[in-house]
């Protein structure tokens, strides 16, 4: 009986190597750590700065001017704001024992820091 050629065990030299997996949420958790390091705002310009102009006119039936450095500041101090109250929604979230944050951990926060709803 004649002796049959095995075939090399590592049968995908000439295939294409398959793609590594990352573990769930390794990537989220890169992603955070890559935009806690960034100093870029977040919201886009342009929506924040027709947004911002709405509401003047909400406010005011004069025509009110700004300066980009002012809405700038502004955006800069809106991202700010945000940031400060999801920090705070999810130590919320955190101390009910859960690691998803939801709405009533926003609510509570604007409660207990004072932030009136706006409507």
């Amino acid at each position: 009986m004649a002796r049959v050629k095995q075939k090399p065990r590592h049968a995908r030299v000439d295939q294409e190597k398959k793609k590594r997996r990352n573990k769930p949420g390794t990537v989220a958790l890169r992603e955070i750590r890559k935009l806690q390091k960034s100093v870029k705002l977040l919201i886009p310009y342009a929506p924040f700065v027709r947004v911002v102009r709405e509401i003047t006119n909400q406010l005011s039936s004069l025509v009110t001017r700004w300066t980009p450095e002012a809405l700038i500041s502004l955006q800069e101090a809106a991202e700010d704001c945000l940031v400060r109250m999801f920090e705070a929604g999810w130590l919320c979230a955190l101390h009910a024992k859960r690691v998803t944050l939801m709405k009533k951990d926003i609510e509570l926060t604007r409660r207990l820091t004072g932030i009136a709803r706006p409507w």
